[in-house]
C-alpha cells in the first residue's frame, strides 16, 4: 500500500517538474498568437485534457512508486546503520568497562617478610627507608609533651589532621605538607575532638560545653545545651554531630541548621565510649557494666542491648561495611562479634588489654596496650595467633585513628602524636565526587552544596536501612486508629442510606425498609457474586472431569454388575 501523503507529494513534484507547458511560448519568451493552433469544437476539447491528464496521471504514479522504492530503500539502509552503530557502542562500552578495570588495578600491598621473618618485628624506619621518599615523609613524630595526651581526627579526604590536647592545645594542619593551618590553646581541658561535614569548621569538646571553630582557629558557635561532652561522632550523611556526656545523655545536633535533633537519656552512667555504624548510622555505646547499646535519635530506649564482657567495655569499633563489631573490656579480652546475628564468634586473650580500637577501610585491626601500638590483619575470618606489626611510642596511648585512603595510622599519646605507616590499610581507589583528596576550594563549595540538597533526615535512621522501601502496614493500621479515636467517627467510613422522603403515601414503613434492603451490603454483592459464578465453573469442571474419566474403560469393568435395563 503506498501512503495518501507521499503518493500526493510525489504527483504534486511531477506536474511542477514536468517539461510540458499549458501554452506555447517563443525562443524569445514572447508569446506569438499567430502560431497557436486553430480552436476545436468544445467536445473535442474536453477529450484531449482528460487523455493528456490520464498520460501524466499514469507517470505520476509509476514516478511516485519509483520514489517511495527509493524512500524504502533509504529507510532500510538507515535501520541497518543504526543496528551497526548500536553495535559498536556497545563494543565500545564493553571496551571502556575494560580499560577502567585496568585503570583500578591500584590494590591494597601488605608487608611481606623474608623466610622465617616476623613481619612484626620490622620497624618503622626499617620502613620507612625501604619505600620513596614521598611515603617515607608520612612516618613522622610531634613532640608536644607540654599539653598532652592528645585525641586526633582525619578529615573525610584525609588530607587534614586535628589535634586536641587534653591541657588545652587545639591545632590543625595539612599532615602531608605539615602546613600549620591554625592552634589555638583554649584554656581549659578538652576532651574530644572532631571534624564536621568538611575541613573548613571543626567541634571541640571543652569542660563545660561544646564549642565550633573555623580552620582559622576562630570561635563561632558555643553551645551551652551540650554540656560535659567527653566523646563526639560525626554522621557526614545526616550532618548530625552526636554527642556522650558525663551525665548519661546522648544529644544529637543538626549542624546545617544548628539546632538539637534528639536528647536521649541512656540511664548508664558515664558515657566514655562511643563509636558509630558507617553502614547505617546507628551509634554504639560502651558502658561500665560489661554492655554494649545500640541508638538511634528516633527512640528513647536502646535498640539493641548486648552483653560483650564481664567487667566494663573500653573500646569499641565497627568496620565500614556494619557487618562486625570489635570491643574490648576490663577482663583483657578482644571479642568480634557479627551484627547481622549479634553473637560473638572470635575472642582473643590479651596480656594487659585493648584501651582503644581503630578498623582500616581494609579491615585492619589496630589495638593500643599502654605505649604499644598492634595491627591485626583478618581478625574475623580465621584465629589470629600474632600481630601483624607493632610500634612503641612514648607515652600512653589515648587516641588511634586510621587515615582514609592511606596507608597510615595516626596514635595520640602522652608525648604528642606519632604517624605509623601500615602497608595494606588504606583503599587504593577513592570515590571523587564523595570525597576527593585533590578538591579545590571550588570544587569543596560545589560539593557541600550538593551534599546539603542531599541531606538524609534523622528520621530515616534505622537498624536496617532496606526497611525503608517497604510499606508498614501495622503501622498505618495504628494511625487509622488513632484518628478514629481522635475523631469520634471513622473517615473512611461509608455513610449510612437514608431514603428519601416521597410524598402520596409511597413512603409507608415497608417502602422504606424495602429500599433500604436492596441497598444494604451493596459492597459485598459483587463479592458474593463472583463467589458463586467461582463455584458454579468449579461444579461444571469437576463434572466435566467425571464424565470423562467414566468414558474411559478398563480391564476389570467387566467385572461390575450391570444395571438392569
Amino acid at each position: 500500500m503506498i501512503p495518501l501523503c507521499l503518493y500526493r507529494q510525489v504527483s504534486e513534484r511531477y506536474w511542477q517538474g514536468s517539461g510540458e507547458e499549458k501554452k506555447d511560448e517563443a525562443p524569445g519568451g514572447s508569446h506569438v498568437p499567430g502560431d497557436q493552433p486553430a480552436p476545436l469544437g468544445s467536445q473535442t476539447n474536453q477529450q484531449t485534457r482528460a487523455s493528456e491528464k490520464k498520460k501524466k496521471y499514469k507517470a505520476a504514479e509509476r514516478h511516485g512508486k519509483k520514489a517511495i522504492t527509493r524512500v524504502c530503500q533509504s529507510a532500510c539502509d538507515d535501520h541497518h546503520w543504526n543496528t551497526r552503530i548500536i553495535a559498536e557502542s556497545e563494543i565500545t562500552e564493553k571496551e571502556s568497562a575494560r580499560h577502567d578495570q585496568l585503570l583500578l588495578q591500584e590494590d591494597a600491598g601488605f608487608l611481606e617478610g623474608d623466610e622465617d621473618e616476623d613481619t612484626c618485628t620490622i620497624s618503622q624506619e626499617d620502613i620507612a627507608d625501604a619505600v620513596d621518599i614521598t611515603a617515607g615523609a608520612k612516618y613522622f613524630n610531634l613532640n608536644l609533651s607540654q599539653f598532652g595526651p592528645y585525641r586526633l581526627d582525619y578529615s573525610k579526604t584525609g588530607r587534614q589532621l586535628l589535634l586536641g590536647g587534653r591541657r588545652g592545645h587545639v591545632a590543625c594542619l595539612d599532615w602531608q605538607t605539615k602546613q600549620l593551618l591554625c592552634e589555638i590553646n583554649v584554656m581549659e581541658t578538652v576532651n574530644d575532638v572532631k571534624w564536621l561535614h568538611s575541613e573548613a569548621m571543626y567541634a571541640v569538646a571543652q569542660k563545660k560545653w561544646l564549642y565550633i571553630y573555623d580552620s582559622s582557629g576562630i570561635e563561632l558557635h558555643c553551645i551551652r545545651k551540650f554540656n560535659d561532652v567527653l566523646r563526639m561522632q560525626f554522621l557526614p550523611y545526616h550532618f548530625l554531630l552526636a554527642t556522650a556526656s558525663a551525665t548519661g545523655f546522648l544529644q544529637y545536633l543538626d549542624v546545617s541548621v544548628g539546632k538539637e535533633v534528639a536528647a536521649v537519656g541512656t540511664k548508664a552512667g558515664r558515657l566514655d565510649v562511643m563509636c558509630q555504624n558507617p553502614q547505617n548510622a546507628i551509634i554504639h555505646l560502651g558502658h561500665s557494666n560489661g554492655t554494649v547499646t545500640l541508638w538511634s535519635p528516633n527512640q528513647k530506649e536502646a535498640i539493641v542491648k548486648m552483653l560483650c564482657h564481664h567487667g566494663g567495655v573500653r573500646s569499641v569499633a565497627v568496620d565500614k561495611t556494619g557487618t562486625y563489631m570489635v570491643t574490648s573490656g576490663m577482663d583483657k579480652k578482644l571479642k568480634v562479634f557479627d551484627l547481622r546475628s549479634f553473637k560473638p564468634f572470635q575472642s582473643y586473650f590479651l596480656p594487659a588489654g585493648a584501651s582503644s580500637l581503630a578498623l582500616s577501610h581494609r579491615g585492619l585491626l589496630s589495638a593500643a596496650t599502654g605505649d604499644i601500638v598492634q595491627v591485626y590483619r583478618d581478625v574475623w575470618n580465621t584465629p589470629v595467633k600474632k600481630p601483624y606489626m607493632a610500634h612503641k611510642v612514648h607515652g600512653a596511648v589515648w587516641g588511634l585513628h586510621f587515615c582514609p585512603y592511606e596507608d597510615v595510622l595516626g596514635v595520640g599519646h602522652g608525648e604528642g602524636f606519632t604517624s605509623m605507616l601500615v602497608p595494606g590499610a588504606g583503599e587504593p581507589n577513592f570515590d571523587g565526587l564523595d570525597s576527593n583528596p585533590y578538591r579545590s576550594a571550588k570544587q569543596r563549595q560545589e560539593w557541600e552544596v550538593k551534599a546539603l540538597l542531599e541531606k538524609i533526615q534523622p528520621d530515616l535512621i534505622s537498624l536496617d536501612p532496606g526497611k525503608l522501601s517497604q510499606v508498614d502496614y501495622a503501622t498505618f493500621k495504628q494511625k487509622h486508629q488513632d484518628k478514629v479515636k481522635v475523631l469520634g467517627y471513622d473517615p473512611l467510613a461509608r455513610d449510612k442510606f437514608k431514603p428519601r422522603m416521597r410524598k402520596k403515601g409511597r413512603s409507608s414503613t415497608g417502602g422504606v425498609i424495602r429500599r433500604k434492603n436492596q441497598v444494604a451490603h451493596e459492597d459485598k454483592r459483587i463479592i458474593i457474586t463472583t463467589l458463586k459464578e467461582k463455584a458454579e465453573s468449579a461444579k461444571e469442571r469437576k463434572k466435566n472431569n467425571n464424565g470423562q474419566t467414566s468414558a474411559v474403560r478398563s480391564a476389570l469393568d467387566r467385572f461390575k454388575k450391570r444395571a438392569a435395563p
